[in-house]
């Protein structure tokens, strides 16, 4: 995986020909998807139910924000579930690494605190501890994203998340800045705030992520795999295609051409 090689010719996001910036798009997009968000937010709580499937569920969730942001046909239960068995183990893995670290932060954080005020010296694994829960959330934003679009290894994917959060830092802080807002409104309002958390926040996040972050995946993880080949990016034929991911690591992988070769053929048969 090229992280960084034939970038030269492309400057900010990487967006396709019928793409809006990158506001723009999303402010249209979002409103036009308004209800279908709130049931997805519904649907994706239901999956977290035995907390040990928030992983795989996050990991459903950001395929369908993906696809809702990328303007393509979506059908929530279906879709989700699908996404949810494709992409078990990875989002398993990466779930139980933030329920494991959630847990390390929300105890040795408010400890280092308190410890902190009477000796000073404890500021620093404070900030120590802080600064890792930051750079988590970063990098799970480009993480899940990478599980439910591509067909890398987790540890690829871990490497890649880490050195985009700082090739991509302006928007890997508008993101943390974003969650923490909105998660913190749910924390602060609760339990006024319940009927907020059961339809809004959680896809709300996850589409401000893909919005964020995966045009910055696409620009330097999709788009050089199929450069430094010479083949085409099949993402721009989604709409031509039963293919679900944009990066396949696979000679089976059908360009738009292909699949209209295919459908000649058939015709003429």
């Amino acid at each position: 995986m090229a992280l960084f090689q034939n970038n030269n010719n492309h400057s900010g996001a990487l967006r396709t020909p019928h793409e809006k910036p990158g506001f723009i798009k999303y402010t249209g997009v979002y409103l036009r998807h308004f209800w279908e968000l709130l049931r997805l937010n519904l649907l994706y709580i239901i999956a977290c139910i035995p907390i040990i499937t928030i992983g795989p569920a996050t990991a459903a969730m950001t395929k369908l924000c993906r696809n809702y942001y990328q303007e393509r046909h979506v059908y929530i239960w279906t879709d989700f579930w699908k996404a949810f068995k494709d992409n078990f183990k990875q989002g398993m893995f990466f779930g139980i690494i933030n329920i494991l670290c959630a847990v390390v932060f929300s105890v040795s954080i408010p400890i280092y605190m308190k410890w902190a005020r009477d000796v000073s010296a404890m500021y620093v694994p404070f900030f120590i501890t802080l600064g890792f829960m930051v750079v988590l959330v970063m990098v799970s934003s480009y993480a899940y994203i990478m599980v439910s679009s591509t067909n890398l290894k987790v540890k690829q994917i871990f490497k890649n998340s880490l050195i985009l959060v700082y090739l991509c830092v302006k928007r890997s802080i508008a993101f943390f800045i974003i969650y923490v807002a909105v998660m913190s409104a749910a924390i602060l309002f609760f339990p006024v705030s319940l009927i907020f958390i059961v339809f809004w926040p959680f896809t709300f996040i996850s589409f401000v992520d893909c919005c964020l972050c995966y045009p910055m995946v696409r620009k330097y993880v999709i788009q050089p795999y199929y450069d430094q080949r010479g083949e085409e990016n099949p993402e721009e034929a989604y709409l031509d295609t039963h293919d679900e991911r944009v990066f396949v690591d696979s000679p089976q992988y059908e360009t738009k051409d292909q699949a209209n070769k295919k459908r000649k053929k058939k015709t003429i048969k």
